[in-house]
Formats: C-alpha cells, sequence, structure tokens
C-alpha cells in the first residue's frame, strides 16, 4: 500500500470517522477518556475539501449523541439549541476549507492555519454556547453576564483540545504530502 496515496484518497475520512466515534461520548474526556475530537474532525473534514463529509458527520455526529443518551450519557444539553450545532461545525468546517490553501509546511503558512483552528474554535464556542443560553429554556433565571462567567472555565478545555487534535491533523496531513511516492509502494506476497 502506498501510504501517500492512501491518506490523499477516499480512505482519510475512515479516520476522521473513527476519531469522532471514539471520542464523542465525554466533552472534556477524563482518566479513562479522550477529549471530545469532533471540531477538530470538522476542521480537518473542510481541509480535506470533500463537500459530501460535512452533511455525513453532522449525521454521525447526532446519531452518535443518541446512542449515548440511550446508553445512560446525560442528555441536559440536548434542547432547541441542539440544531446550531450545524453552524458550530460549520464554521470548523468552512474554516478548515480555507486552510487548505496554505499548501506548504512552512512556519508562517503552519501559523496561519493554527491562528484560523484558534479563531474557527473560539467561535465554535461562542455560538454552542450562546444559543445554548438563548434556546435551551434551562437558563431564564440567570443574566447573560453570569452564563458567561459560569461558561468561561470550558473555553480553554474546549479550544484546546481542537487545536490537539487539529494541530497534530493538519501537520499529519501536510508531512504525507511530502513523502516520496514510491513511499511503502511495494506488493504484498
Amino acid at each position: 500500500m502506498n501510504i501517500k496515496r492512501w491518506l490523499q484518497t477516499e480512505s482519510l475520512p475512515v479516520i476522521l470517522i473513527a476519531s469522532m466515534v471514539l471520542t464523542r461520548f465525554h466533552h472534556f474526556g477524563d482518566v479513562l477518556h479522550l477529549p471530545d475530537a469532533s471540531l477538530a474532525v470538522f476542521f480537518l473534514a473542510g481541509f480535506y475539501r470533500k463537500k459530501a463529509l460535512l452533511g455525513f458527520l453532522l449525521v454521525l455526529a447526532a446519531l452518535i449523541d443518541a446512542i449515548a443518551i440511550k446508553t445512560g450519557t446525560s442528555g441536559w444539553c440536548v434542547s432547541p439549541a441542539y440544531v446550531f450545532l450545524i453552524p458550530t461545525y460549520a464554521v470548523m468546517w468552512f474554516s478548515g476549507r480555507y486552510a487548505s490553501t496554505f499548501k506548504s509546511l512552512n512556519v508562517l503558512e503552519m501559523a496561519k492555519s493554527i491562528a484560523l483552528l484558534t479563531v474557527a474554535s473560539s467561535m465554535a464556542f461562542v455560538i454552542s454556547n450562546g444559543s445554548f443560553y438563548l434556546f435551551s429554556g434551562k437558563f431564564d433565571a440567570m443574566s447573560f453576564i453570569n452564563f458567561v462567567t459560569a461558561t468561561e472555565q470550558f473555553y480553554f478545555a474546549y479550544v484546546g483540545a481542537a487545536l490537539i487534535y487539529g494541530v497534530l491533523g493538519l501537520f499529519a496531513f501536510k508531512l504525507s504530502r511530502l513523502l516520496p511516492v514510491s513511499l511503502v509502494d511495494h506488493k504484498s506476497i
């Protein structure tokens, strides 16, 4: 198998899908679970530039959430605001598409990609948390300032997980472009 060709073909989404399936059940992670990779998965799917992957990943995220709730995970976050995960993930996906214009592995282009990932993750945090405050019906007695104060503690974990997964994915994808075409291109006996 040719690693470079495999990384640049339709097989790459398998890694993204597996990452979401394996991590989505626990948003921030704990001793036994990795933090949720969904934001980075949408960013890297956009970077990969396959339009059908956006819709598929949106459906997959909802399916994983439904299974998680059915098997005992709290459904507290599922409310009328849940639909705002679509623009949350769309921000990540479109940012990934834009980041794909930075083709090389040089420091400036990697810095631009990482900055874009950081800004997109921050926007995703604002969209998901702001819509939850406005439309979930769970914060009628809480002022917006108190809500911001209560949720700001989650910002660094939310954006940090996206950055770790996203930077690793960007680096791997860009490194794959540097691999010689003949790498591991031998036939199995």
